[in-house]
C-alpha cells in the first residue's frame, strides 16, 4: 500500500463534452451513440475516435450511467468523455463506478441532477502503480465479460423460444385447435396500493415491492432495478408472488409507451410482494397448457401485445383494465404436441433461468471485490489471476 496514492480525479483527467445538440442524436446509426436521455434522430458521422471513459452528465433521478468505450461513437453534449494518459482506463472506470451512488448525493440540480466540474474535479481517487492497476482491472473485467456473455445467451434463448413458439403453435396452428379467454385458464390479480411512507429500510426478512420498474422494456424482468421494501403483513399475503407467477405492467405514459401490456416472469418465490397497476397472472391448473412458460411465451408476443396495448384508454396515462387483460385470447395446443414440441421450449427457458442465477452469483462476487480491490484490503497477485 505505501506505492498508492491519494488523488483527485482532476489531477489525472481532462473532460470535454460530446459535440452533438439534442435534435441530432442516434441510438441506431454505424457508430454507438451515448447519451444520458433517448433521441431517435439519425447522425451519419461519428464524432470520437479514441478510448475514454463516458459519464452521463445529468439525469432526472440523479442515477448517472458510465461506460468504458474504444473505437468510434457519437457522444450527447450533456455526456462527459473523460481522457487521462496517467491512470488505466479500465481501473478508473472501476473506481468510477463505485461512486457513482454517492455522486446522485452531492449532484446539482431539483427536477434535473447534474454534475458539474467542481464535482468531476473533486472526485477522491486512490491509484495503486500502473502495473497493479491493470492487475486489478482485468480480475474485474473477466468478471463482467462472463456476465457480458451470460446476457448475449440468453438473448439468443428467448429470440429461439419465440422462433419456436411461433412456428409450432401460430404458423403450424389448426383451425381446430383451442382459444380461450385467459380468464378460463389462468387467475388475474391486482396488486396492493403501496406508497412511499410504506417503504422502509430494507432487512432480512422484508419483501420487495415489485413495481412496473421491475420489467424489461422487451418483457422479463430487470435484474438490478430501483428497489423498495416493506415488512411482512398479514394483508399482504395474498399479493406476495410465486415463482413462475406472470406480472404484467398496466400504466403507461401515452407519449412514451414501452412497457404497457409487457410480461415478465417471477424468478423466486417469496421474494416480491405485487404493486398496484401491475397485473398478477398465473395459471388455474395444467389442465390446458402444460406450465407458465407455454403462457408466458404468448403473452411476450409483440402481437399480442399491441392488440391488448389497443385495448388501453387514453390520457396523460394510458392504462389496461383488469377485464380486458382477462378478455384476451390465448392458444391452447393439444396437450401431446405440448409434451413434445412444448418441452423443447421449456428446456430454452430453464437454461435461461441457470444463466441467472449465474449472472447474480458473478455479479456478487464482483460487487463485494471492488471496493476491496479499489481500497487495497485485497491484492492481486501479479503473476497470475488469483487474488490473496
Amino acid at each position: 500500500m505505501s506505492e498508492w496514492v491519494n488523488t483527485k480525479l482532476g489531477e489525472i483527467a481532462t473532460f470535454r463534452t460530446g459535440k452533438l445538440n439534442s435534435n441530432a442524436a442516434t441510438q441506431d446509426g454505424e457508430y454507438p451513440f451515448f447519451t444520458c436521455s433517448p433521441i431517435t434522430a439519425k447522425i451519419d458521422s461519428f464524432a470520437f475516435d479514441e478510448e475514454a471513459l463516458l459519464l452521463a452528465g445529468n439525469n432526472a433521478n440523479g442515477i448517472f450511467s458510465l461506460k468504458y468505450y474504444k473505437g468510434k461513437f457519437n457522444a450527447y453534449q450533456r455526456t462527459y468523455l473523460i481522457n487521462t494518459v496517467i491512470s488505466d482506463y479500465k481501473f478508473l472506470f472501476y473506481s468510477l463506478k463505485l461512486q457513482l451512488s454517492n455522486l446522485a448525493n452531492i449532484s446539482q440540480g431539483t427536477a434535473t441532477k447534474f454534475l458539474t466540474m467542481p464535482i468531476l474535479n473533486n472526485i477522491e481517487l486512490l491509484l495503486p502503480p500502473i502495473k497493479e492497476q491493470k492487475a486489478i482491472a482485468e480480475v474485474l473485467s473477466s468478471l463482467d465479460d462472463k456476465i457480458d456473455l451470460l446476457h448475449r445467451q440468453n438473448k439468443t434463448l428467448e429470440e429461439l423460444a419465440q422462433t419456436l413458439f411461433r412456428q409450432w403453435f401460430i404458423e403450424e396452428a389448426k383451425d381446430e385447435w383451442e382459444v380461450c379467454k385467459l380468464e378460463d385458464i389462468a387467475v388475474i390479480q391486482n396488486g396492493f396500493a403501496f406508497s412511499s411512507k410504506h417503504y422502509v429500510e430494507e432487512e432480512t426478512e422484508h419483501l420487495e415491492v415489485l413495481k412496473m420498474g421491475h420489467i424489461e422494456r422487451g418483457g422479463g424482468l430487470k435484474l438490478n432495478p430501483k428497489k423498495d421494501f416493506v415488512p411482512r403483513e398479514e394483508k399482504l399475503e395474498k399479493y406476495i408472488l410465486n415463482k413462475n407467477d406472470i406480472v404484467l405492467a398496466m400504466t403507461d405514459m401515452k407519449d412514451n409507451v414501452v412497457i404497457l401490456g409487457v410480461p415478465a416472469i417471477i424468478d423466486k418465490s417469496d421474494k416480491y410482494v405485487l404493486n398496484q397497476r401491475v397485473a398478477r397472472i398465473y395459471l388455474k391448473s395444467n389442465d390446458k397448457l402444460l406450465n407458465s412458460y407455454l403462457l408466458y411465451i404468448q403473452l411476450k408476443d409483440p402481437e399480442f401485445i399491441a392488440l391488448l396495448q389497443s385495448t388501453a384508454n387514453s390520457g396523460v396515462q394510458v392504462n389496461l383494465s383488469t377485464a380486458s387483460i382477462r378478455e384476451s385470447e390465448v392458444f391452447v395446443p393439444p396437450m401431446n404436441l405440448q409434451k413434445t414440441k412444448g418441452q423443447d421450449i421449456t428446456d430454452l427457458y430453464l437454461k435461461k433461468e441457470n444463466n441467472d442465477l449465474q449472472i447474480k452469483t458473478l455479479e456478487n462476487m464482483r460487487d463485494i471485490l471492488l471496493p476491496k480491490l479499489m481500497s487495497g484490503e485485497v491484492k492481486v497477485k501479479m503473476n497470475g489471476d488469483k487474488y490473496a
